[in-house]
């Protein structure tokens, strides 16, 4: 069985995905030393940096951000989750100290998300219509994070529960004995569905949590009517230009992220 096949299974099964040493230790302390280099105020009250739509985010913050918008790592996940033309919808980063508190649990989509009440279509009233692992999440850890530190927890297996999830774990998320927070040391990434049950847990380490967050959905759907917008100081390949791309039927109307693979480093 190839990793592959195990990533596939693993995802399938958990609703979420952990792949340690994603990033070179090169990787790492460089986004780390640009990171640095923004002289960010002390997380406090606010967790999030560099948020897009509404401009580039981070990504104006140099190349080795871009790089991570179709790293090698992660492009097999996302096709198998959703296909080949998908589009970048949302990013921000998440710094936190020791003591900051946790955040709620919460599902974008399936039973416990706010649009659970929703009709399906009336033309084409099947389950399909509605869309429930439309959106992904892909979370790079630029220090180390896990059940010693906090960050990042989930529900295993929750994006395929036909329940809303109840009061009594959502008001006690630490210890419910079905949250889990993986451990993702630095340089890990991690991928989840956005139908997945997750939060953030409270953050225990001495050290700052940093972790990107990259947020990508098929290309006919999208979370706002605000876009990312491309950083105006980076030259990006072919196929990062088509993650900024407007909303639209796959195929007819938005390519394929994987066509021109052989090509999809080049500039244009």
């Amino acid at each position: 069985m190839s990793d592959f096949e195990v990533q596939q299974y693993l995802f399938d099964l958990q609703g979420y995905l952990v792949i340690e040493e994603a990033l070179s230790p090169k990787e790492l302390a460089t986004l780390n030393q640009l990171l640095d280099a923004q002289e960010l105020p002390v997380p406090g009250k606010i967790q999030r940096f560099g948020s897009a739509p509404q401009g580039p985010g981070f990504l104006n913050w140099g190349k080795p951000f871009c790089d991570l918008l179709d790293h090698p790592q992660i492009m097999p996940i996302l096709r198998f989750r959703l296909g080949d033309c998908f589009r970048l919808d949302r990013l921000y980063g998440m710094y936190m100290r020791e003591g900051m508190p946790r955040g709620g649990l919460h599902a974008d989509y399936g039973a416990t998300s706010p649009t659970s009440g929703a009709l399906p279509g009336e033309y084409y009233p099947f389950r399909d219509n509605q869309i429930l692992n439309g959106f992904m999440v892909v979370a790079w850890s630029l220090s180390d994070t896990g059940p010693d530190y906090g960050g990042f927890c989930c529900i295993p297996g929750s994006h395929k529960s036909h329940f809303k999830l109840p009061k009594q774990i959502a008001d006690a998320s630490e210890k419910a004995s079905c949250v889990v927070i993986p451990s993702a040391p630095a340089g890990s990434v991690t991928l989840f569905t956005e139908a997945l049950t997750h939060g953030t847990a409270a953050w225990r380490g001495k050290h700052e949590r940093r972790t990107l967050l990259y947020k990508y959905c098929v290309s006919q759907t999208a979370w706002t009517s605000r876009r990312v917008q491309p950083p105006g100081n980076v030259e990006l390949t072919l196929r990062q230009k088509i993650l900024f791309r407007e909303p639209a039927d796959p195929h007819r109307h938005f390519p394929s992220l994987f066509e021109r693979e052989a090509g999809g480093g080049r500039s244009v």
